[in-house]
């Protein structure tokens, strides 16, 4: 059996960004890769505003939180959207629209790193400034923002975002995370 793909152990969600533009091909690929993604019913809820632009991008840079001033250096920022009126409407209430909008995010996010770019997904912003810049409605659920980039210098970084940059990804031994058989409880 063959072992996991590279762009799943080499990607990071590093902050040393270049300001160098990407060229569209690239994102072309990129985004087509997110489209590929499974979702339910093939209702492919996943909808993305990509800003590369002078006016679009500022207006995005000014959603960033203060903890993101690292991604204000990104050429690109990818607004994630998806609705309700999207989803599968699922018997027991599950937002499934939510689900698969996250497994095009990974394609993308994949894809990019195949492509040898950063692409970090955020939570810090304000979804209420993108709706005002963007006219953006309340049916639209924003879920996150992503930063495209080459990678690039780590001057700019704070002390604590300079650490993570070389700091070993770490995470949960597959014995935490996964129940063979029978549920054992989270932890």
């Amino acid at each position: 059996m063959s072992e996991t793909i590279n762009e799943i152990t080499v990607r990071r969600a590093r902050r040393g960004l270049s300001e160098e533009s990407i060229d569209r091909a690239v994102l072309e690929r990129i985004f087509n890769a997110a489209i590929l993604s499974p979702s339910c019913a093939n209702k492919q809820p996943w909808r993305f505003m990509v800003c590369t632009t002078d006016g679009s991008i500022e207006k995005a840079r000014e959603a960033l939180l203060g903890g993101n001033y690292w991604a204000k250096k990104a050429p690109v920022l990818v607004v994630v959207m998806t609705s309700d009126d999207l989803d599968c409407k699922l018997n027991d209430n599950r937002n499934y629209a939510w689900f698969d909008t996250g497994m095009a995010v990974m394609n993308l996010i994949l894809q990019a790193t195949h492509e040898g770019l950063i692409a970090h997904p955020m939570a810090g912003f304000d979804p209420m400034v993108l709706r005002e810049k963007f006219d953006i409605g309340d049916e639209t659920r924003i879920v996150a923002m992503i930063a495209l980039a080459k990678p690039g210098a780590t001057d700019h970084l704070n002390e604590k975002h300079l650490a993570q940059e070389s700091e070993e990804q770490t995470r949960r031994p597959i014995g935490e995370v996964v129940s063979w058989e029978k549920w054992s409880g989270l932890q």
